[in-house]
C-alpha cells in the first residue's frame, strides 16, 4: 500500500537536502559549467542536486526519472505504475546568473499522472509541498501557510471579461505568439519568476494565469503540476480541456496553459 504522506515526506528532505548542495556551489566563484547537447547548461549543482535526491528517493523503492540521470528507455519506463519524477535544479541559467529564481523540483508520479509534488527554491529558502486530497502549503521563515484552494475554477472566458489579471509571462521566452495570446485579455498585468516559481504565482493566488508557447521538459512542470492540481488548477494543452501528459516516449512537453 502506497502511503503518499510518508514519500511526500521523504521528497521534501531529499529536497533540502539538495538545496543545501547546491548553494554549496552558489557560493563558490566556479560553478563548473559545461554545455548539454541540447545547448543547455549543466553545472556542478546540477549534478550534486541529482546525487542527492536520488540517494534519498531509491530508499522508496520507486524508480526515478531524474534530467541529469542516465536515459531510460522507454520500454523500461512505460509500464510504470508509481515513480518520480525530479529536475534536481530548475533554472540553471537564473542559477549562473545569480538571481536566485531556481528550484528543486520533485514530482510523486501514479499512472503518469503528477498526485504530489515539493518544489523548494533555496535561495529564497522557501518550500511548496501539494497532494491530492491533501491541499498545499508553503513553508517560510519557518512559518506554514495553506496554499487557496479554489472552489471554482473560472474558465479562460470568464478571465478575458476580468480586468487587470496577472498573467505570468516568461522573461526569457515572451515569443510572438505568447504576446498575441496576451492581447485577448483586457489590460493585464504581467508577472515573471524563474523556473517553477512561474507556477507557484498561481498556487499562491497571486497570478491568474500563465501560457508557456515554448518548449519545456516534463521535469519542469511534473511537481508544480501536482501542486495545482491539489488546488483545484492544472496546467492544460493549448485545448484548454486536456491535462500535460507524462512518461511519453518523448519526454518534451507541448505547449501549454496553466490556470
Amino acid at each position: 500500500m502506497i502511503q503518499i504522506q510518508g514519500l511526500l515526506q521523504r521528497a521534501k528532505e531529499a529536497a533540502l537536502q539538495a538545496g543545501k548542495v547546491i548553494m554549496e556551489v552558489y557560493a563558490t566563484d566556479d560553478f563548473g559549467v559545461d554545455m548539454k547537447s541540447d545547448n543547455s547548461p549543466l553545472t556542478r549543482a546540477d549534478k550534486a542536486a541529482h546525487k542527492v535526491i536520488t540517494a534519498a528517493l531509491d530508499k522508496s523503492g520507486l524508480p526515478v526519472l531524474s534530467e541529469e540521470g542516465s536515459n531510460i528507455p522507454y520500454e523500461v519506463r512505460k509500464d510504470w505504475d508509481w515513480f518520480w519524477l525530479v529536475d534536481p535544479l530548475d533554472g540553471t541559467k537564473e542559477f549562473i546568473k545569480r538571481n536566485g529564481e531556481f528550484t528543486v523540483n520533485i514530482a510523486l508520479m501514479h499512472n503518469n499522472v503528477p498526485v504530489a509534488g515539493v518544489i523548494y527554491a533555496p535561495c529564497l529558502d522557501v518550500l511548496y509541498v501539494g497532494s491530492q486530497g491533501a491541499g498545499a502549503y508553503k513553508i517560510v521563515d519557518q512559518l506554514q501557510v495553506q496554499l487557496p484552494f479554489i472552489e471554482k475554477k473560472e474558465t479562460l472566458h470568464e478571465l478575458q471579461k476580468k480586468e487587470k489579471i496577472t498573467i505570468v509571462a516568461s522573461k526569457s521566452h515572451l515569443n510572438d505568439e505568447t504576446k498575441i495570446f496576451i492581447e485577448q485579455f483586457k489590460s493585464p498585468n504581467l508577472s515573471s519568476m524563474g523556473s517553477s516559481l512561474k507556477l507557484m504565482l498561481l498556487a499562491e493566488g497571486v497570478a491568474d494565469i500563465y501560457p508557456r508557447i515554448a518548449p519545456t521538459m516534463e521535469w519542469d512542470t511534473a511537481a508544480g503540476h501536482g501542486i495545482l492540481r491539489s488546488l483545484n488548477r492544472s496546467i492544460y494543452q493549448t485545448d484548454l480541456q486536456t491535462e500535460l501528459l507524462y512518461n511519453k516516449e518523448d519526454l518534451l512537453n507541448p505547449s501549454f496553459v496553466a490556470f
